[in-house]
């Protein structure tokens, strides 16, 4: 007889996130169920419900979860490029992964097409706040958003990639690269208008 470990309500939801996770990128954003994710991680549907209140509130939290896993990441490559130690196609490469091999693009369609709109908040809100921590000029000066505007047009390019650049370079005899090389241009216009960092 198995005898199932307790986990804390924290490692709990933390489990099933990541399982939520594994799902989204093996089979795509339809399979994070709580019935998928219970079966993944060898819980109940009642005890995921318990902690997520419906399949919505599971994948707002994988939502929150992808955000600033993320955005961590890119805020590194930012300040790593910042520094001269990194570079603007890093963060370029990070942004597109996340929204295309990592499943975010996937999600944020599927959550807009089934009516949760509310799910993508963590994602902008976080997004958001990355943007004005890495530039808190921005935040006091509301006539220069010049990183907003940046960050802005990256996320929708790499959104837009992920849900058809496939398909639409392959059409339109482009390389596939093309919207990441276009990408990569504009933050390094962007970087040197900001100018070095301290």
């Amino acid at each position: 007889m198995s005898i199932k470990k307790r986990l804390s309500p924290e490692e709990s939801r933390a489990a099933a996130v990541e399982a939520a996770r594994a799902l989204l990128i093996e089979t795509g954003p339809q399979s994070v169920t709580l019935k998928a994710v219970a079966a993944r991680i060898g819980r109940t549907h009642a005890n995921l419900l318990h902690h997520f209140g419906s399949a919505a509130g599971l994948q707002k939290a994988l939502a929150a979860h992808l955000a600033q896993t993320v955005c961590d990441s890119i805020g590194e490559a930012v300040r790593a490029t910042r520094a001269g130690i990194g570079s603007p196609r890093e963060v370029v490469d990070l942004t597109f992964d996340a929204f295309g091999r990592e499943g975010g693009g996937a999600l944020a369609s599927w959550m807009l097409a089934s009516g949760n709109e509310d799910a993508l908040n963590p994602i902008v809100e976080t997004i958001h706040a990355l943007v004005d921590d890495l530039n808190p000029d921005e935040v006091s000066h509301d006539n220069d958003l010049s990183m907003h505007e940046t960050t802005f047009s990256l996320v929708l390019l790499a959104l837009g990639d992920a849900l058809m650049g496939e398909q639409l370079a392959e059409s339109l005899a482009v390389e596939r690269t093309t919207a990441r090389d276009r990408a990569e241009s504009m933050l390094i216009a962007a970087f040197k208008a900001d100018g070095p960092v301290a």
